[in-house]
């Protein structure tokens, strides 16, 4: 919670100023019901029309001076709580960027959506509501209790007896509720974790015609949803009708001993008045109170959630190293590396050794859920190993700027990832700066430049959300040319050519031979011949390495890859 509330600190003027304008407001309001009294008492039993004239207009000032002491309020409120939002929001994700891919797993996309996003707006809101509402609510209800007490001591006692039954009321509903509302949050993160599910694999659901499965299971998400809200909303929907009765019981109470009072000359019909007046704002004050805590019990619940994201640290500690020495003989050495998930049970890597001297290229295969993914996440550190050591350059890994590390690592992911903007934009990620004449050589080394010098504008064709107007193979290569923009001293593409035809596939890894000398290159792929030019190829096996050597040697020494080989045999990219 205090991890939040610290957004605050630029908005300490708002924090003082709009409570202190609402606290006016409510003082002009309770003075209202004395000038009532005074009109009823002095001006109609009277019948002097000069003084209720009078009073009425400085009703009318009271009136008028609330309006702009709330409007004030309402300014400093909405600056200090959209502003702490923003500023919230920003922050929030700023940190979550810098989370290694061990944080972000744990937490879950589809939650850090939700939480910076629904759960920032109900923070915001809380903190809107605290300034206009927490301090006018208890003040009103004070006031009112001690105006009333001041009028007739007697009489007031009605208010000491309805005051505590109409907070154990707001206490017990509360009491049931806040439990709910928590729940609420929970089962909004699964709603959302389906509706990204969905969307993402809408074309896998409709080839395999689940279209209706996965219907039956968002709408049980969103019964379940709907039916903890309604439940939490029929017993908060119990506290105003109560509290009116209560309240209501208390008023009739008052008028039956005050007119007693009356007649016995105790207290005047305008007091009377004062005092029903009293009553319904301590009504009013207590509803509002109510409503405000159901507002602060989901901000406070929000803000927890928020604080959780704040306290996940990224666990990988970065560097200062921001060089790299041109004299070392290898670029990337490990040494007996073990690496496990959080919460798996087994080794994803185990005792991985090796080294790729510079310019060289190494060839990684294996079958699905091998460890070749995860060997290559562990080079630009998105994760970091649980024994072992891991050189880049002849240095250890860890010496190095993480920022400065990803920028000599060139990274294609196994699912190619576009961003909406142009071509250009999109090339433009690695290297804010890079020309036109870079990144059309980047293109031409991906096999990508042949289409997208077809396309209507090139490079300022816009790429809808996701790739969505690209072929599979196209957002491969503009993924893959994107990953050599700034010249890095190693490239890893993970298994990034598996949507490539055979012939654009034999191409590009011409185009790497010639076009890339002086850089290192990790090739994962599942097609034993697109490594057969590999200096070393490593054999991936249940997290091991069961084979190293060029192509030949593993022919004749490794069965692993002697079976992928021959199954691959007959294929037509083995011509």
């Amino acid at each position: 919670m205090k991890r939040v509330l610290i957004y605050l600190k630029n908005y300490k003027k708002q924090l003082i100023l709009g409570p202190f304008f609402k606290l006016l407001e409510a003082i002009f309001e309770l003075i209202v019901p004395v000038v009532m009294a005074k009109i009823i008492d002095n001006g109609i039993g009277n019948n002097d029309t000069g003084y209720i004239l009078k009073m009425g207009g400085v009703m009318v000032i009271l009136g008028i001076c609330g309006l702009l002491f709330a409007l004030v309020c309402q300014y400093f409120a909405s600056q200090c709580a959209y502003g702490f939002g923003t500023d919230l929001r920003k922050s929030l994700y700023e940190h979550i960027n810098t989370l290694s891919y061990s944080s972000i797993d744990k937490l879950g996309t589809s939650t850090l959506i939700n939480r910076i996003t629904n759960d920032t707006n109900s923070v915001q809101t809380g903190v809107n509501m605290f300034i206009r509402l927490a301090f006018r609510a208890p003040f009103l209800v004070a006031g009112a209790i001690v105006a009333s007490m001041l009028i007739d001591l007697k009489l007031s006692i009605a208010f000491l007896i309805i005051t505590p039954i109409i907070s154990l009321i707001i206490y017990a509903v509360m009491s049931r509720t806040i439990p709910l509302y928590k729940k609420t949050q929970q089962k909004l993160d699964k709603t959302a974790t389906l509706t990204r599910e969905n969307l993402e694999g809408t074309r896998v659901i409709r080839a395999f015609s689940h279209q209706e499965d996965e219907i039956k299971n968002f709408n049980k998400a969103c019964n379940d949803l709907s039916d903890n809200a309604i439940l939490a909303g029929k017993i908060s929907s119990v506290l105003n009708p109560v509290t009116f009765m209560v309240m209501n019981l208390g008023i009739v109470a008052i008028i039956y001993f005050g007119g007693i009072r009356v007649d016995g000359g105790s207290i005047t019909q305008g007091e009377l008045t004062a005092f029903i007046n009293y009553m319904t704002q301590i009504l009013l004050a207590l509803v509002v109170l109510a409503n405000l805590i159901v507002t602060f019990t989901k901000a406070i619940a929000s803000a927890n959630r928020i604080s959780d994201v704040f306290e996940c640290k990224n666990e990988i500690i970065s560097g200062s190293l921001d060089s790299v020495d041109k004299n070392a003989e290898n670029s990337i050495e490990f040494e007996n590396v073990s690496f496990r998930y959080n919460g798996a049970g087994d080794n994803s890597l185990e005792n991985i050794t090796f080294k790729i001297r510079k310019g060289g290229m190494l060839g990684i295969i294996g079958g699905t859920g091998s460890g070749k993914s995860t060997l290559s996440a562990l080079i630009p550190r998105f994760y970091d190993a649980d024994s072992g050591n891991i050189k880049i350059f002849g240095r250890d890994i860890k010496q190095y700027d993480s920022d400065f590390l990803r920028k000599i690592v060139g990274n294609v992911p196994q699912k190619a990832v576009l961003f909406t903007g142009t071509v250009r934009e999109n090339m433009q990620l690695a290297d804010e700066n890079a020309t036109d004449e870079e990144i059309i050589k980047a293109l031409k080394i991906a096999q990508a430049w042949e289409f997208v010098e077809k396309l209507p504008r090139k490079l300022d064709t816009v790429i809808s959300q996701g790739g969505k107007n690209l072929s599979g193979g196209q957002k491969q290569r503009i993924s893959i040319a994107r990953a050599f923009i700034g010249n890095p001293e190693i490239v890893i593409l993970d298994d990034s050519t598996s949507a490539l035809d055979y012939a654009t596939d034999l191409a590009f890894r011409k185009a790497i031979k010639e076009n890339l000398k002086d850089t290192t290159v990790i090739m994962i792929s599942q097609r034993a011949t697109s490594l057969k030019d590999a200096d070393n190829i490593i054999v991936m096996d249940d997290g091991k390495a069961v084979g190293t050597g060029t192509h030949e040697n593993l022919l004749e020494n490794c069965e692993v890859y002697k079976e992928i080989y021959n199954s691959q045999l007959n294929s037509k990219e083995d011509k």
